[in-house]
């Protein structure tokens, strides 16, 4: 009953948490460069909102507890929140998402729930035992990130796997089970329409989707495998540049530097293609949706370069700013669908499916997770098949492929030792 309540309250919070951030990035990167006279924003705009976001999330990993949060470089997880950490991962969030980091709010929201769970949990003198905070923290994470997906489903599965439920046989025992549904669907369709037969099935008769064909599989188990590269080389490259924050104590120098590198990539994707900084930095969950909608707005050219810089830039922001993986790795994905689309076979909706299923697997390695979040964001049921695949050879490949360096512990500076009092 106590989980059921923490979730009114922290849904509510974590929706205005959102309203904030969105909000704010519209006001930095949309209304101040009108009122400065610009249709959009200079090659430069990402220099001084960087700088500030470096300066202040370094001060926040040197000064306050739980250093704003994890590493995004390290994946999701819901462990080693406290209450006390809450103000940090706060103002973190704050100076990273809205100011052009290449990171998604998901990460925050994980950090926020559990923080306010665990403090609702203290504010009523709930039992402090190992379970109960463990069972708090996992209710106030699912109710935050429920709010950021807008659906229960996605919560809970991505704390099942986050949190690890079932140890490692649950991948050892799902990853089989998705790779042999995929292809019993694509079994299945392909039976379907080669003879002309309708066996009985689950149908509600919705619509009819565009169907999927031998070209689409095909050119699955190609990309696939591309775009795991893809985001596992940014993962890597997060992790040096982790490795490069921490290497001294200088924690607020070199988290500007990885800031500023940060700005440098936007800046060259806007003079490079003469569009706007803003759809290399961020989250690119707006974006994404705009590439959806209008994909021949976009060159070539225009979708390589925003693969280019924006991976470099994802890769530095994982390393030093504060924020989630996700939609970046979904935003990557559906760029490089979008540019394969036209390759002989392959459609617009399974190439973007392919691309934002292996993308985002890759990123989080949550293999079902992945699944049902790009199937309930393109709301597409005959691009299931080639969602699962993608998926599995993804999670493969990013488990056969090197790791990278351990995630560095920040250097501590060194505690000054009060002088004794003289006399």
């Amino acid at each position: 009953m106590f989980c059921g309540l923490i979730g009114i309250p922290v849904s509510l919070i974590a929706f205005w948490f959102l309203v904030a951030v969105t909000e704010l990035e519209q006001l930095i990167w949309t209304d101040w460069p009108r009122d400065l006279g610009w249709d959009k924003p200079p090659w430069w705009w990402g220099f001084p909102l960087l700088l500030v976001a470096g300066v202040v999330v370094g001060l926040v990993v040197a000064r306050l507890p739980g250093r704003g949060g994890h590493l995004p470089a390290g994946g999701l997880h819901a462990g080693g929140i406290t209450a006390s950490s809450l103000p940090g991962v706060v103002i973190a969030a704050f100076f990273s998402l809205p100011l052009g980091a290449v990171l998604g709010p998901e990460a925050p929201l994980l950090a926020l729930g559990t923080g306010l769970a665990l403090l609702f949990g203290r504010l009523v003198k709930a039992p402090q035992t190992q379970a109960s905070t463990m069972l708090l923290g996992a209710a106030g994470s699912a109710s935050a990130i429920s709010a950021l997906f807008g659906n229960p489903l996605v919560g809970a599965l991505l704390l099942m796997e986050v949190a690890g439920v079932g140890g490692p046989q649950l991948f050892a025992v799902m990853l089989p089970a998705l790779l042999s549904s995929g292809i019993g669907a694509l079994v299945f369709t392909g039976f379907g329409r080669w003879t002309g037969l309708k066996p009985a099935s689950l149908d509600i008769g919705l619509p009819p989707a565009p169907v999927l064909d031998t070209g689409d599989v095909l050119w699955t188990l190609l990309m696939a495998p591309a775009v795991a590269l893809l985001i596992h080389g940014a993962f890597v490259g997060g992790r040096y540049a982790a490795g490069f924050v921490a290497s001294s104590v200088w924690t607020v120098r070199n988290t500007t530097l990885c800031a500023l590198g940060t700005a440098g990539c936007l800046a060259l994707y806007a003079v490079a293609t003469g569009r706007s900084p803003e759809e290399a930095a961020l989250s690119g969950q707006a974006a994404l949706g705009e590439l959806a909608a209008d994909p021949h707005s976009w060159s070539v050219g225009a979708l390589v370069a925003v693969l280019v810089f924006k991976s470099l830039a994802y890769m530095l922001c994982l390393g030093s700013l504060r924020g989630g993986p996700v939609f970046p790795s979904l935003f990557l994905g559906g760029a490089a669908g979008v540019l394969l689309s036209p390759l002989p076979g392959f459609g617009l909706v399974p190439a973007m499916a392919v691309g934002m299923a292996a993308g985002v697997t890759a990123g989080l390695r949550l293999p079902v997770c992945g699944v049902v979040l790009v199937v309930l964001l393109l709301g597409n049921v005959n691009a299931v098949p080639v969602v699962v695949l993608a998926a599995v050879i993804s999670f493969v490949v990013v488990e056969l492929l090197p790791q990278g360096p351990e995630i560095p512990p920040f250097a501590e500076r060194a505690a000054r030792k009060p002088r004794p009092r003289k006399g």
